[in-house]
């Protein structure tokens, strides 16, 4: 069985997750209160699974805290194993020893030279065949695993076949792991990752040089560092050529010679454009069009590149890494960018050129939007609903803590996006504690259910600021 050579163990369950869970992406880097965390993926792979952190706080926090958590097994973090999803077809992958969500049971052999013996097997059909006739259900439990049959001596000689040198060093082309290597040279999103490394982002592996990674990987993040001068500074990225900027396709163009220089030739851009699978013909149209509907599928309604436009083709387009976009970023963008575009409007309507008048109407709405969510009033407010009163943000103020789901609010309600992420701001699952404290949770605004579709205005936050600040501690 396979229980005389491996304990199977359950995950943390946070009983919050749209609040301690997030993408990786959703931060600029890894700050010290989050860690990575294995979750549920799709398809067996050596290092799969790896999109989401935890807020952890060392395991000192507000976690501790909430009703339903679970947290468990963190004594075998750091220990090398196999972590199996325990639902539909119950892929498998390589732990180097990160935590774990419960969506998955981790294996941990008791040597550890019995690890590649049970990742054969975990990859195989015979795996799941025995899964399944001793547990038929939606969701295996951890219980299951060391029930079922195990021939160590078979799979141990095909461990021994398939690596000979022993277990292979992480490594992923994929953009969504924290794993990749950041360099569009070799990925099967090589614009996406051109565009955001553009406007500033850089993955986990590129910022942490104690990461455990294969030799590739670290070559790759060292020669992609070659490009970075090029990259913006405010992270504001406008399509059209704006404040004395070059043009957004052209600034694409310049990166993507200087990346592919040694295998460029005149069917680059084409071959790079099919990979990223558009019928678009050139970088202009792909940017305006289908950048952002891509970048959403990618980063599973997450994204972290904003493409902000004024609704017409012809228009105003800027594409802004939301990491970057301050409440003084986005003053930038409305008074220097789009300000110069509505000055260049202007001047086409004194030129007498036609169609000029729209291009200013539209652009002048945007600018009425964008200022609407810089000043932060209802319905262009963000709330954050494990946040007292004196804490949610007045205006334009994002705690990137607080993710993308809450922070991107103001710009869905405002419909400034090219395209509307799936994204929903409903009822969460589960319930928080009785409210104790109606002096910083008023009630009309936080309860036991975990509602986040709620608005407070500028005046109610102001008041509460000074209110409380002059409460005893």
């Amino acid at each position: 069985l396979l229980g005389k050579y491996a304990n199977a163990l359950a995950g943390i369950d946070t009983g919050d997750g749209n609040r301690f869970k997030f993408k990786f992406f959703e931060l600029p880097n890894l700050p010290a209160d989050w860690i990575v965390q294995l979750n549920s993926f799709e398809e067996t792979k050596e290092f799969s699974g790896r999109e989401h952190i935890l807020y952890w706080q060392n395991g000192k926090g507000e976690l501790l805290n909430v009703p339903g958590a679970s947290i468990r097994n963190i004594k075998y973090w750091n220990i090398k194993g196999i972590y199996v999803v325990r639902m539909a077809k119950n892929p498998s992958t390589l732990s180097i020893g990160e935590a774990w969500d419960r969506n998955g049971a981790m294996l941990i052999p008791y040597k550890e030279e019995q690890l590649l013996p049970i990742w054969e097997y975990s990859k195989s059909e015979e795996f799941r065949e025995n899964l399944r006739k001793l547990n038929q259900k939606l969701s295996i439990s951890e219980a299951t695993f060391p029930r079922i049959n195990f021939d160590y001596e078979y799979w141990q000689k095909v461990a021994t076949e398939k690596y000979p040198n022993g277990l292979p060093q992480p490594y992923s082309d994929d953009p969504t792991q924290w794993l990749f290597h950041g360099h569009p040279i070799k990925t099967g999103n090589p614009l996406q990752v051109a565009v955001v490394r553009l406007l500033g982002y850089r993955w986990p592996a590129e910022h942490d040089e104690e990461m455990e990674l294969a030799a590739e990987a670290r070559t790759l993040i060292a020669a992609v560092k070659a490009f970075d001068h090029l990259s913006d500074e405010d992270g504001i990225f406008c399509i059209p050529s704006v404040n004395a900027e070059q043009a957004g396709a052209d600034r694409l163009r310049d990166y993507l010679y200087e990346v592919f220089k040694d295998e460029w030739n005149s069917h680059t851009i084409t071959q790079l454009l099919q990979k990223e699978d558009t019928k678009k013909a050139n970088l202009e149209a792909w940017l305006r069009d289908e950048f952002f509907v891509q970048h959403c599928k990618l980063f599973k309604n997450r994204p972290f590149i904003w493409h902000i436009w004024d609704g017409r083709k012809d228009g105003f387009s800027v594409l802004v890494n939301y990491h970057r976009l301050t409440k003084d970023n986005l003053s930038k963008l409305i008074y220097t960018y789009l300000g110069d575009w509505i000055r260049m409007c202007e001047a086409k309507i004194k030129a007498d050129e036609s169609g000029a008048e729209g291009l200013l109407s539209a652009a002048l709405k945007l600018k009425e939007k964008l200022e609407a969510i810089l000043a932060g009033e209802v319905p262009y407010d963000i709330f954050v609903r494990w946040k007292p009163i004196d804490q949610q943000p007045i205006g334009w103020d994002p705690d990137l803590n607080d993710g993308v789901r809450l922070n991107i609010r103001p710009f869905m309600e405002a419909d400034v996006l090219r395209k509307k992420p799936n994204i929903k701001w409903g009822t969460d699952r589960g319930k928080n504690p009785p409210n104790k404290d109606k002096e910083k949770f008023p009630p009309q605004y936080f309860s036991e259910i975990r509602n986040n579709d709620k608005h407070i205005s500028l005046e109610e936050k102001r008041k509460a600021r000074e209110k409380l600040k002059t409460l005893p501690s």
